[in-house]
């Protein structure tokens, strides 16, 4: 189900915001007993929620709760000494990672197996036929589904672990809380993902107030904006781009392919991180923020405090200072700091180009950090620092979106191929298209910071509240008329990072 769907916005959103409303004003003897009717509500809404894409995936993120629940109850009560608690933690991680592994990267590993198994191929033709993720067929092996959101689930799941292990959070010994906790279904199925030690408190007590309510609904109707009338636009155009004969598009084709996507991928991502924290909001879940304005980085080291803050969040708490952060030395950080971006780039999908994008910013990283990033903060010209990192992150993206790494490639040669091309960039331009861009450009970043001071002082000014409430009023309501008139008449809408 889609939070940008007439199924859930007109029938499921309603009554789960009237179901939890109901409950706020039912007369409970104890308010302990309104959160926990509250919380199985929801539970029952969110499994329903991720159930609507098959009874299949449902029963893998049930399995995923259950051996999570267990395990942090093995880890905390059920063994006694400290090697084996350690043992137990290793087990119940190695178990969440094969299971993500075999519905994730088990195709990809078929098709590296098939790609060695050619009789009678010199290195070049294996390497070319591994690279380009098609196999061979020699195996005539079904292939697996990936279960919709199974990286976030099972990356929030195993948080939960960690946490429990390291400390950091008590032993959840409801299952309903730390079920709800897994399925919540604002951020099920793209994030953000929610560490357990963030909301523990939060299963347990939470106020819903009117202020939070309203700033949720702000929040999803913003959110719903950007996804519909913004990234679906440009989907479309990046989408047509890329179907096209690579090798004959010419630099101004491609060029708009690549601006397309990177502000498709930031509005649809971005979007749904803020219908996910307005709904979270709207239900008194507060959930951290996402995306920080990341277009506007001034270094790629800049981007990542500011590009899908979660998952890098994720991997900086749990990966990269167990490894050691930057604590051992330089070079150990280097080391660190390749192996995490290139798990960044395996989480986000079992393909050659996902690691290379990782590889590729992790390299970036260490290069900034060696020499690059002293001469970024010296430069007096910033605009110079914002070319280079949105420059860098545009060509990240075009391995991100190709099917296959000589996709990439040849695509990253299109954009200064400036001699000949076989497409018309007024083919792929509409009035609606150009005022989409320009309007992504301005608003991917740029007015917000620009903008927010002013915005600051006008809403602490006495009397001007008000004016800016009607103001927002008049906003949201004019965002959400335009998202389902869209909606009504629009063909694509899936959301990006379900994918992952």
């Amino acid at each position: 189900m889609l939070f940008s769907s007439m199924i859930f916005l007109w029938v499921f959103l309603p009554v789960v915001i009237a179901g939890n409303f109901l409950f706020s004003a039912l007369p409970f003897k104890r308010e302990s007993s309104r959160i926990r009717a509250k919380n199985i509500f929801l539970l029952i809404a969110s499994l329903i929620f991720y159930a609507w894409g098959g009874i299949y995936y449902l029963l893998i993120m049930l399995s995923s709760i259950l051996l999570n629940f267990a395990g942090g109850y093995v880890i905390e009560k059920g063994v006694k000494t400290k090697g084996a608690r350690r043992a137990a933690f290793i087990v119940i991680i190695v178990l969440n990672i094969a299971i993500l592994f075999f519905f994730k990267y088990f195709n990809m590993l078929i098709a590296i197996i098939e790609s060695l198994m050619q009789s009678g191929a010199g290195f070049r033709e294996v390497w070319q036929t591994m690279l380009s993720m098609k196999g061979t067929g020699t195996l005539n092996l079904a292939q697996i589904v990936l279960p919709i959101g199974i990286s976030f689930f099972t990356f929030q799941a195993m948080s939960y672990v960690m946490d429990v292990y390291m400390g950091k959070a008590n032993l959840q010994e409801n299952i309903i809380d730390f079920a709800l906790y897994v399925s919540l279904f604002p951020q099920l199925i793209a994030g953000p993902i929610v560490k357990y030690s963030d909301v523990d408190l939060q299963l347990q007590t939470r106020k819903e107030t009117l202020d939070l309510f309203v700033s949720g609904q702000k929040r999803f109707c913003y959110g719903l904006g950007k996804k519909v009338l913004v990234s679906n636009v440009l989907a479309e155009v990046a989408d047509d781009i890329w179907a096209l004969e690579i090798e004959n598009l010419g630099a101004p084709v491609a060029w708009l392919g690549i601006i397309a996507y990177t502000l498709q991928i930031y509005f649809d991502f971005s979007g749904y991180s803020d219908m996910a924290i307005g709904l979270g909001r709207m239900m008194g879940f507060e959930f951290k923020e996402n995306f920080d304005y990341p277009y506007t980085s001034l270094s790629i080291q800049e981007f990542w405090r500011r590009w899908h803050i979660s998952l890098s969040s994720w991997f900086k708490e749990y990966i990269y200072i167990p490894l050691g952060g930057n604590r051992k030395g330089k070079f150990r950080t280097y080391i660190n700091l390749f192996v995490v971006f290139m798990l960044t780039g395996i989480w986000h999908g079992a393909n050659f180009t996902f690691i290379f994008w990782g590889l590729f910013h992790g390299i970036l990283q260490i290069i900034e950090r060696l020499f690059l990033g002293k001469w970024l903060k010296k430069n007096p010209v910033k605009i110079l620092n914002w070319i280079y990192t949105i420059f860098a992150v545009m060509i990240g993206w075009i391995y991100f979106r190709s099917d296959n790494i000589f996709q990439a490639n040849e695509y990253v040669r299109q954009l200064f191929n400036f001699t000949s091309g076989n497409y018309s960039i007024v083919r792929f331009l509409s009035m609606n298209v150009i005022i989409v861009i320009i309007f992504g450009f301005l608003f991917s970043g740029l007015v917000q910071r620009l903008l927010k001071s002013s915005y600051d002082k006008l809403c602490a000014r006495a009397g001007s509240s008000r004016a800016i409430f009607v103001a927002d009023s008049i906003a949201q309501f004019a965002i959400l008329a335009l998202s389902m008139a869209a909606l009504v008449g629009g063909t694509y809408n899936a959301f990006i990072y379900f994918q992952f």
